[in-house]
């Protein structure tokens, strides 16, 4: 999906409309918050998996 300047400002526009202007930065963090614990998730999914791995298993 390749957006151009056309569609980011339109978006943008949208989204002003929507929320109003001292929203925005209130939304734009929080979407940035939600970003990084999703990609910190992602990265620490598969260490915990290794981790549990190489925990010995009492038989």
């Amino acid at each position: 999906m390749n957006l151009g300047a056309t569609e980011l400002i339109i978006v943008l526009i949208i989204l002003l409309v929507l929320f109003g202007g001292a929203k925005l930065p209130k939304l734009a963090r929080s979407l940035g918050r939600a970003q990084k614990e999703f990609k910190e998730g992602v990265t620490e999914g598969p260490r915990a998996e290794d981790k549990a791995d190489e925990k010995p298993k009492d038989a």
